[in-house]
């Protein structure tokens, strides 16, 4: 298991810069890897990355990332989902900001109250939440070719996405496209140009640490958040959270969503009781039913499990909060 120690405090909602003073001490026992090489030759990734794509295995050094292919263009719409507030000891800032509305605004985050927990379904075509969430492709956007789930990470930036370590280690053309359903890429897609993983994972694969921070290069003269928004990220939430877990199967081209509390597999490790995640699932967010927060993401103990009806995460503490901020700082 991971090295690093966990914080004694409590949740947080993470928004640099106003952080990074407060938190530049775990910076460097979190310091960012920088990019990695995808083997797009690979087929046997274990985990929840998808098996029949162009997973990615253990991570290996690379130092550029290539040329981005030319974006979808896609019909943009504005609008960016406002997650509730967080506890009173989490550090103030406002909600993420919204654009002007428009006809073309994904609806309100889904209501929980009255969910069948542990239950899977699709997402909904048209909230705020799952716009956000989006998958991973090598290649052309097209049914059949995403291998993996990411979401948007809110930041001063507004190009940030947040996904597993294990899904990928090279960005060569690897693109993104939020609400991703039935071949279509409804808000366009975006070109990821740099990996940022912490040093365990880039070292030694700790699984305790499988998770990385993705930028991407606009598309249009837009950021990624610009047009569909982002999830704060939220550390330090309670092991017994309810989730709402978000994952595109590799063989599926529809979201799956589920709700469920979520428990302890180690000390640095959520597990989580959904049906139907099998590969193409990893990296899909866990957002707080309370906050809002994306507290987790699926990966960690095998790589987010070896069985499709459970699925695991590596605990969002102060490593993923010391890299987050380290990621912020150096695209700002």
């Amino acid at each position: 298991m991971g090295k690093h120690r966990r914080k004694r405090s409590g949740r947080r909602r993470l928004l640099a810069p106003s952080l990074f003073t407060a938190l530049s001490a775990v910076v460097v026992a979190a310091a960012v890897a920088g990019t990695h090489g995808l083997d797009l030759t690979d087929a046997t990734a274990a985990g929840k990355a998808a098996r029949n794509t162009r997973a990615a295995v253990a991570p290996t050094p690379a130092t550029a990332a290539p040329a981005a292919p030319a974006p979808v263009v896609a019909p943009t719409p504005s609008g960016s989902p406002t997650p509730a507030a967080g506890p009173a000891d989490s550090p103030t800032a406002g909600p993420v900001p919204t654009d002007s509305a428009s006809s073309s605004t994904p609806a309100a985050a889904p209501d929980t109250r009255g969910v069948a927990l542990g239950a899977t379904a699709a997402a909904p075509a048209a909230d705020r939440e799952s716009a956000i969430v989006g998958a991973l492709f090598s290649g052309s956007v097209a049914a059949g070719n995403h291998f993996c789930t990411a979401s948007v990470l809110h930041s001063s930036t507004r190009n940030l996405l947040l996904t597993a370590a294990h899904c990928l280690n090279d960005t060569d053309g690897v693109t993104f496209a939020p609400g991703y359903r039935d071949g279509s890429a409804p808000y366009g897609t975006w070109q990821v140009t740099a990996i940022h993983t912490t040093t365990g994972w880039a070292q030694k694969g700790d699984e305790d640490e499988d998770f990385a921070i993705l930028e991407t290069a606009p598309n249009n003269g837009r950021e990624v958040e610009d047009v569909v928004g982002g999830n704060h990220l939220g550390a330090g939430e309670p092991f017994g959270a309810t989730v709402r877990l978000y994952g595109y199967p590799a063989d599926s081209e529809t979201p799956n969503l589920c709700t469920n509390t979520t428990g302890k597999q180690g000390s640095y490790q959520r597990v989580v009781d959904c049906p139907s995640y099998p590969g193409g699932t990893s990296g899909g967010p866990w957002i707080s039913a309370t906050t809002g927060d994306v507290v987790g993401a699926i990966g960690g103990y095998q790589q987010g499990g070896d069985a499709d009806d459970v699925s695991y995460s590596a605990y969002f503490d102060h490593t993923i909060a010391g890299l987050y901020i380290q990621v912020e700082a150096a695209t700002s």
